[in-house]
């Protein structure tokens, strides 16, 4: 018997949301995505309770709720999800190859598919005109528009409000998000014929989380300036991997260190749902891209500035294919990767992955709302990560579990029992 995944009460009572926005793509009338005071996006329904049919919808397509992935005949790598192909390579353009946050691999493809007129626009993640530290959903139809994007953006964005403006214009759009994002388009798919006649092309990059935007301020802060005093906010890019760099009103600029920046400060503000998440990895989009880091002799990143350089996992048929023509066209240059090659590269999301099943399990004993996933191999890649680590896991997550009750001023029996007798450090 499968266990019945959470509604959007659920989701947003255990902080499960990730705010993508499709609760607001599928019932625009009833919810709009607000910033909350924490930093974060979260939908608002202005008090007012939702229709039964609203709430199928979202509880259809909500990855707050749960995510199931099924693989087919593809090859399967139990971190690295369905592949048909694994590369890293870089563009060819050296600005552009610049610009991004690696290899400009990702945006690359974007301005070839604009070119070809494969797509006529691109649906994507950019900075906010109004506010430089925060995002906003662009429609880039240029490969400069495409270049003024590029780079992550590591503070919360929900490219799927408003996306009704795309299933009505009757174009053809290339779909660039995070991997949460993507789930909740293919999963709306089933619900909306217009999603793939819309979104022919479906492109990610792997994930560590989503940081509050308190995350930014914080960083500023560490940079002896404000939101206030910026005009320009850049989180990575302008070399690989990039500095986080403030352009101020007064023209100065100031900058971290992407070890600083995300390592030290960002990576720390990241949403509950997210260290949760087994799909830090876009297994259900046609093309991913990563950093292709190169690794010391522990096995970590180098973070030391150089030319980028990407990764590129072709996940279905059409992303192979336009794979293939991009580097015929001379707009990408790429060479196979091993698997473990690239399992050694990004060990972040080893840990992700391979933590999610005790932290879950912690959940569901303290009483709290998770989120159900299939087709994850979850409790295999706990299995190798070994019963110390998957018990500091659980124990950690059951801790915070218990604070979180004691917050709101409830506790669990289980939860409350459980508390009483650890010692060990949250993790």
């Amino acid at each position: 018997m499968s266990r019945a995944q959470p509604d959007l009460d659920a989701v947003l009572s255990g902080n499960l949301c990730t705010g993508c926005g499709g609760c607001a793509a599928v019932a625009p009338d009833a919810v709009t995505m607000r910033m909350t005071t924490a930093g974060v996006l979260r939908p608002d329904t202005g008090g007012r309770p939702l229709p039964s049919p609203a709430r199928d919808r979202i509880a259809a397509i909500c990855p707050g709720a749960g995510l199931t992935l099924e693989g087919g005949a593809r090859p399967e790598h139990p971190l690295l999800g369905p592949y048909l192909r694994i590369s890293a390579g870089h563009a060819i353009d050296p600005e552009l190859r610049r610009a991004a946050s690696s290899g400009g691999v990702l945006s690359a493809m974007l301005v070839h598919l604009l070119e070809t007129g494969t797509v006529a626009r691109v649906w994507q993640t950019g900075p906010d005109p109004a506010r430089p530290i925060a995002n906003s959903t662009v429609q880039s139809t240029t490969a400069n528009e495409v270049k003024a994007a590029a780079g992550s953006r590591y503070a919360p964005s929900a490219p799927l409000e408003g996306i009704e403006d795309a299933l009505t214009s009757g174009l053809r759009h290339a779909f660039v998000g995070k991997p949460c994002d993507v789930a909740a388009l293919r999963a709306l798919a089933h619900l909306d014929a217009r999603v793939n006649a819309t979104f022919p092309v479906i492109l990610s990059f792997f994930c560590a989380g989503v940081p509050s935007l308190n995350g930014a301020r914080t960083v500023l802060s560490a940079l002896g300036t404000s939101e206030a005093e910026t005009a320009r906010f850049r989180y990575r890019g302008d070399g690989w991997p990039g500095y986080a760099t403030a352009t101020l009103r007064d023209g100065r600029a100031v900058r971290m260190s992407y070890a600083d920046s995300w390592g030290r400060i960002l990576s720390r503000q990241v949403q509950h749902r997210c260290k949760l998440c087994p799909d830090g990895v876009g297994s259900f989009a046609d093309i991913v891209c990563a950093d292709a880091w190169e690794t010391d002799d522990r096995g970590y990143p180098v973070f030391e500035e150089r030319d980028g350089l990407s990764a590129a996992i072709a996940r279905t048929p059409l992303g192979a294919r336009l794979l293939r023509d991009a580097e015929i066209a001379g707009a990408i240059a790429l060479s196979p990767l091993d698997p473990e090659a690239l399992v050694a590269m990004q060990p972040g999301q080893v840990r992700k992955r391979r933590s999610a099943a005790p932290r879950l399990a912690a959940l569901r004993i303290a009483r709290q709302p998770a989120p159900v996933f299939s087709g994850f191999h979850l409790w295999d890649n706990a299995r190798r990560a070994g019963l110390r680590a998957g018990l500091r896991e659980f124990l950690g997550t059951i801790r915070r579990a218990a604070r979180r009750a004691i917050g709101r001023g409830r506790v669990p029996s289980t939860t409350a029992r459980c508390s009483q007798h650890l010692q060990h450090p949250s993790v």
